[in-house]
């Protein structure tokens, strides 16, 4: 079977198990993106299987994940407004950014988004912060993790972990207090534990697993959504997310949005 870039499919070594778009041809090593997963991948060409255009399923699953967010939140419109908080969306994958911030407009929600590299986020990041001075910031993008023979962690085995907490550390220089600017910070297999050190108040990957394009999305517009005199459910936020904990993890805080009465 002939491949060509662009064509979605799935690896048998694998169990078919993800999706990804091939980015990528040389002669028999296919470079790939996941659709859903934050992760590149490459591939002999003949362990892969061609999958028919899922486009339509995609905007599906999404419209999933807003309806089961917009569950757990409890907006009384009759009576009251809602300010919401206001989300900046940095991304080191553009496709993904774009998907994330339709999942945003379809939440009614204020979101900027900016593509860069993982390597410039924290030389760019305090510029976007004072120009769209939002609530939360998201920085994502793609990562992994690479274990030692042993199968033990060390040094130096994170490919953009230390972008991710630079970045974190550049936005909390910005703005110190973890309840006036919220960071969602983290991608597939990041350290979470240097993120939440950095300051992060959300962040992947607990158990450095993949995590889905709209996990950080998820969480942002949670935050963004629930009252600022309220703590969030942080156990009941998390498991709306894909993977729930082993993918993503927190600190409880409160939500970033305000309430006004009458409506």
């Amino acid at each position: 079977m002939s491949f060509k870039i662009g064509d979605l499919v799935t690896r048998k070594s694998y169990n078919n198990d993800l999706l990804f778009q091939i980015i990528d041809i040389d002669e028999d090593i296919a470079y790939l993106k996941g659709v859903d997963v934050r992760l590149y991948a490459d591939s002999y060409l003949d362990d892969l299987t061609l999958v028919d255009d899922s486009s339509s399923t995609a905007s599906k699953d999404d419209r999933k994940d807003v309806d089961k967010l917009q569950s757990m939140l409890e907006l009384n419109r009759s009576e009251y407004f809602y300010l919401p908080g206001k989300i900046l969306h940095i991304d080191g994958d553009r496709d993904y950014l774009e998907r994330c911030i339709s999942f945003y407009k379809e939440m009614h929600l204020e979101a900027y988004g900016v593509s860069l590299s993982e390597e410039d986020m924290a030389l760019e990041i305090s510029k976007y912060l004072e120009e769209y001075k939002p609530d939360i910031v998201v920085i994502t993008g793609h990562d992994s993790f690479k274990k030692n023979k042993s199968g033990k962690s060390k040094s130096g085995v994170y490919q953009n972990s230390k972008y991710f907490v630079e970045a974190t550390l550049a936005a909390r220089n910005y703005e110190k207090s973890q309840d006036k600017l919220i960071i969602i910070a983290g991608a597939c297999q990041s350290n979470y534990e240097e993120l939440i050190r950095a300051g992060s108040n959300f962040a992947s990957s607990p158990k450095r697993i993949n995590i889905h394009a709209l996990d950080p999305a998820i969480i942002a517009s949670a935050v963004a959504l629930s009252p600022r005199s309220k703590e969030i459910d942080l156990i009941s936020l998390i498991e709306k997310t894909h993977f729930g904990s082993a993918g993503m993890g927190g600190i409880i805080t409160n939500g970033m949005m305000y309430v006004g009465y009458p409506r």
